[in-house]
């Protein structure tokens, strides 16, 4: 398989940074991760596996593709869905169950130049996410990192079901956020569920992560002193397409 082994370690490495108990993003068996191949084959955590812990052995390799086209079938039951997921396996006779959120991070790993999706419950997002105000908080942005890291605005999905009704809620708002900014969104904030960062590396989705952690204890912040005062919608397309800080977030991007 194509570049198969550096980016299974690549995942294992950001698996256990994101896992690390001092960052506050996951506990126990919380979160997911995947990573997609040159050659259409994915990566992801396995059921039952801790961030923090996680091997290589602890992630079940997938055929991209054909994981994604299970959203596009009609309504499935669970026990479908598990079966559907197994017969996408490129070992058959592998015993390891792909995380429920297998076809969520399909469909994210189908967007272009994405190639890795960390997924989290860091505290300090869903204290935002699991707010009654959420909506008005993330109504804009706050200080110019957050727009070169993790770009002009999140992508917010309302609560849904996890496993595929939530592939699909994810994969219409993937839809209608392209369509709007023209381009692949950064962040995903789900409500009452966790934060979805996707990136060209593993590195950018760590970065994301923690980009998008910090905004959220910023605003958090705003409120005891009154409010967030967001930036201008001029001044967000300003940062967003400044040449200095496309430069800056090709850096970033990279290890």
């Amino acid at each position: 398989m194509a570049n198969t082994e550096a980016t299974l370690q690549a995942l294992v490495n950001l698996s256990h940074d994101l896992g690390r108990p001092e960052r506050d993003l996951v506990i126990l068996g919380e979160g997911n991760t995947s990573a997609l191949c040159d050659d259409g084959i994915m990566y992801v955590k396995a059921s039952g596996t801790e961030l923090r812990t996680i091997s290589a052995e602890g992630f079940v390799a997938v055929r991209r593709e054909a994981v994604a086209a299970i959203a596009e079938e009609a309504q499935l039951t669970d026990a479908q869905v598990k079966d559907a997921l197994e017969a996408c396996k490129v070992n058959t006779g592998d015993k390891r169950r792909p995380s429920v959120e297998t076809v969520l991070h399909a469909l994210a790993l189908g967007e272009p130049g994405v190639k890795f999706v960390g997924h989290t419950h860091p505290i300090a997002v869903n204290a935002l996410s699991c707010s009654v105000n959420v909506l008005e908080a993330i109504a804009g942005r706050l200080f110019p990192d957050e727009i070169v890291v993790c770009g002009p605005a999140p992508l917010y999905i309302p609560y849904t079901d996890p496993g595929l009704p939530l592939a699909r809620a994810v994969r219409d708002g993937l839809k209608t956020y392209g369509e709007r900014y023209g381009q692949t969104t950064k962040v995903i904030l789900m409500q009452n569920h966790g934060l979805i960062a996707l990136g060209s590396s593993a590195t950018e989705v760590d970065n994301i992560t923690s980009m998008y952690v910090k905004t959220c204890k910023v605003l958090a912040g705003t409120y005891a002193f009154g409010g967030p005062n967001f930036l201008t919608p001029a001044n967000v397309r300003r940062i967003h397409t400044r040449p200095d800080e496309l430069y800056r977030r090709q850096q970033l991007k990279v290890s």
